[in-house]
């Protein structure tokens, strides 16, 4: 399993080792003490989330507040997605910047964001459907989000592809009206918080 920081910190995309036969390939999805060398400390899965997704289908950008917020490992069960991990840590060297990593059956590939981060997964197929581990249980009083469609971000969809939004996700405010707002997470409290997970 390879682990390579992506340059958001706290975020990585994992690949794994894949060992094909006649029966068909075997690998490993998750291997808590790999991430930790590169995390600082272990993922401690609260809940598993699944997402079965048409083509099109957006899903974010959507964050928790901090602390504890909630990091999530993502990856494609069937199906292709674009996995976005966006900054929206007020204060980080990386504000409102986001990288992109595609996540499907063949390179087996998972993303990891750590807390404070922000998430959108975009499926690129029909019935598409994802995994997310995530490290503490899903808290509607404390999620927020960002339009994905937010201009200055500019989130890249590939061409031709038409966003399909919830209405939740449509009415969610841009990065700099949920900054004027005050509901972003600031990066030095995330990195306090972080530091407290440490060994």
């Amino acid at each position: 399993m390879q682990i390579d920081p992506l340059g958001i910190t706290g975020a990585f995309v994992i690949t794994p080792r894949q060992f094909p036969d006649d029966r068909g390939v075997f690998m490993e999805g998750f291997r808590g003490d790999k991430l930790a060398e590169h995390v600082g400390h272990r993922l401690d899965v609260m809940q598993t989330n699944v997402s079965v997704s048409c083509k099109g289908a957006v899903r974010g950008i959507h964050y928790a507040d901090v602390p504890p917020s909630q990091a999530k490992y993502v990856t494609a069960v069937s199906g292709a997605f674009i996995d976005y991990v966006v900054d929206i840590r007020v204060g980080s060297p990386t504000f409102g910047t986001w990288e992109s990593v595609r996540l499907d059956t063949e390179s087996r590939r998972a993303v990891y964001l750590s807390e404070g981060l922000g998430h959108c997964l975009v499926s690129l197929l029909d019935d598409s459907c994802a995994m997310y581990l995530c490290s503490t249980a899903y808290n509607p009083s404390r999620e927020h989000g960002i339009s994905p469609l937010d201009p200055d971000l500019a989130l890249t969809f590939p061409a031709g592809l038409e966003p399909v939004l919830s209405p939740k996700d449509t009415a969610a405010p841009t990065l700099q009206q949920a900054r004027d707002d005050g509901d972003l997470p600031l990066y030095d409290d995330c990195v306090a918080f972080m530091a407290t997970l440490r060994y």
